[in-house]
């Protein structure tokens, strides 16, 4: 899920809602900011043929585009009905209802792991955390709302409201002492949609901003488990 439309919280299983959702990605902000962290994302995930869980996976946006990048593509949300909107759009990737908490597979399942917003909306991040280390062999990528961006003083600040409302805005500092009480002490840090916006004037000043900059509204997270 982009940082336009965070995703994994709590949300009707209205079929309107998952097609709302899914719409926003192709309006011309959210082609954007959807395309510019999907580009940040594979370049930090391990080449095509890689097997990847996408926890939080929502409509399967990310899902979708990873395998169509040759990914073989496992998504699992909390949403029946995100599910089911994901499993119409993809015939060939396999979408399963759960829990980031207890996820359904045994350890070691997967070469590789994304969670794009998704832990923002997950009340015990520590046992979320747990469970993608468990499930992966080689590399986790996390993609957080920053609240040291632009986009958090716009929208995140108050509390929030629309689809940022009850959503937890992470720090690269917080994120990092979380991994270390789990044993990770290796962390790579990325970012992106710095101006978030999403108008000609911001997408031009996009392309200058470094991906090391620590600013950007989506916040990526790179590490492998134990």
């Amino acid at each position: 899920m982009p940082t336009g439309v965070p995703a994994s919280h709590p949300r009707s299983d209205s079929r309107g809602i998952s097609e709302r959702y899914e719409a926003w990605y192709h309006s011309s902000r959210g082609s954007w900011i959807g395309t510019t962290e999907l580009q940040l994302l594979r370049s930090l995930l391990p080449p095509a043929g890689a097997s990847l869980l996408d926890v939080g996976c929502g409509t399967g946006f990310f899902s979708r585009q990873l395998a169509a990048g040759g990914m073989n593509v496992t998504g699992i949300d909390a949403s029946p009905a995100m599910i089911a909107y994901a499993r119409q759009q993809d015939r060939h990737s396999r979408y399963l209802i759960g829990d980031a908490a207890r996820l359904p597979f045994a350890d070691k399942s997967f070469d590789c792991l994304t969670a794009v917003t998704s832990l923002c909306f997950i009340a015990d991040q520590a046992a979320a955390l747990q469970e993608m280390l468990r499930v992966s062999r080689s590399r986790i990528v996390l993609g957080l709302l920053n609240r040291h961006s632009l986009l958090y003083w716009q929208k995140g600040r108050h509390g929030g409201t629309g689809a940022y409302a009850g959503a937890h805005w992470h720090t690269a500092g917080e994120i990092r002492q979380q991994l270390q009480k789990l044993g990770v002490t290796e962390t790579l840090f990325r970012s992106a949609i710095h101006w978030p916006a999403g108008h000609l004037a911001s997408r031009a000043l996009e392309r200058v901003c470094p991906s090391y900059s620590p600013f950007g509204a989506f916040l990526a997270v790179a590490f492998n488990p134990l």
